[in-house]
Order: C-alpha cells, then structure tokens, then sequence
C-alpha cells in the first residue's frame, strides 16, 4: 500500500494511525508512507513505528510532489522495495480561508498544486504502477457540495479530483482497478481548527444534521471498505459528513 501525505497537521497522521492499524489487523502488511519535509517527519516516523508494531513492513518516503518527477519515485520505490502495489491512498489536502478578492496569486498556484496537481498525477502514476484489481481513494472535501464563502480555493481546488476519479475509473476499469474519492466534514482535528474562529466552529457543528463535527473513526472505516470489499463502488464521491452536505 501507499499512502500520501502532505503538509500535515497531525490530521493526516491520525488518519494515517487509523487506517493503518486496521489494515495490518485484516489485510496489509506492507507500506510505503510519504511525508513531505522535515517539519512532518517526525510524526511520519510516529506513524512507521506504529505500523511496525503491529507487525508489517514499513519504509518511509519523504519528497515534495508538487515537484511531479517525484511522484514516480514514489511508486517506483514502492514497486522496488515490495514487488507491486495493491491499494494507493492519498490523503493531500491545503485549507485557505480567505476572501477571494484577498487571495494572492501564489497563494492561488500554492493551493492549485497541492489540491489539485498533486491528486491528479497521483492517480496517473497509480494507474500506471498498481497491480490489476488494485484500488485508488483520495480524500476531498464536504465543502464540494456547499454553498459558502471564504473556501474558494480549497472547495474549488479539491473539486477537479471528482473529475480525475470518474475518468480514471472509466480508463482504469479493464483492469480491474476501482477509483472512489471520499467527502468527510469539518474534522474535529487540528487540520480544522488552524483556520476557524470559536464562531465558525459552532456553526460548521450546528450546520450538521446530527448536530457535531466529523470525528476520524467515521471516515476510516469507510475508506478501509472502498479499497476491500467495496471495490463495486467506482467514480464515485462518497460524502460522509452527518448530514453536513449531500448531494
């Protein structure tokens, strides 16, 4: 399995740690886990020995990937060290909370090439490196279905990745390879909390139906079955976010 992290908060390590542990309890028991510099390391390191803990082999990547050519490194590596790759999970994500009319021009190409450039070659190259019947989920956002402001360049970043999947999922499909993206909700995470006021707190909780942030233990689980037992389910979004949005 790859997983793909990013500029992570400790939200995707925690994501990370969950699926993880799970997936060495049932099914994997190899990993190739990416961080992105050395501010995430140690945390990426956390997650390593976590996963050898529970008793499967692990190697840790670091690489920026926005720079592209490293994305093939990625999987290349990946390929070398375990002979193939079944699953591929990336877990990229930027938020931006800011007016559009204040947003700058490298805050705009910053949050094109994490949210979107990022997820897009990540799905080409494991399209082209995954063993045939293999799986591919990324991680977008509830946000894809709101009507709000202040996001316009996370929502509208993150939602070319409902397009990748679709295609991906057409031109992967003779092969076996099913290509899901998953929509959680605000997270009760530090990765929400950077860039909300107590305010937008209570409201992004109030505007659920069942009136709380999206915890990570209901995410998890729900991308464990897209890439095992669920693989039927293909090019599809699947939002899960307590009735924060719907489609």
């Amino acid at each position: 399995m790859v997983i793909e992290g990013f500029h992570s908060p400790r939200l995707k390590t925690f994501f990370r740690f969950y699926i993880t542990l799970k997936f060495v309890k049932y099914i994997v028991l190899m990993y190739l886990i990416h961080y992105n510099s050395e501010y995430s390391k140690a945390d990426a390191e956390e997650t390593l020995a976590v996963v050898k803990a529970a008793g499967a082999e692990a190697i840790l990547f670091q690489a920026d990937l926005t720079k592209i050519e490293n994305m093939s490194k990625l999987f290349d590596t990946a390929v070398l060290q375990y002979g193939g790759i079944d699953i591929a999970i990336n877990t990229v994500g930027k938020v931006l909370k800011k007016p559009i009319v204040d947003t700058t021009v490298d805050e705009y190409d910053s949050m094109s090439d994490i949210n979107s450039k990022v997820a897009y070659f990540f799905i080409q190259e494991a399209g082209k490196k995954l063993n045939n019947n293999g799986k591919i989920c990324t991680i977008v956002t509830s946000l894809l279905a709101a009507y709000t402001g202040f996001y316009s360049t996370y929502e509208g970043l993150k939602a070319p990745v409902e397009h990748f999947t679709r295609a991906a999922s057409k031109e992967f499909g003779d092969r076996g390879i099913s290509v899901t993206a998953v929509a959680p909700g605000p997270m009760d995470t530090p990765f929400f909390y950077g860039q909300e006021s107590e305010d937008a707190v209570a409201y992004h909780k109030s505007a659920s139906a069942l009136g709380e942030l999206t915890d990570i233990k209901d995410i998890a689980p729900l991308v464990e079955f897209l890439v095992t037992d669920g693989w039927w389910i293909t090019g599809q979004t699947i939002f899960a976010n307590g009735g924060y949005t719907t489609r």
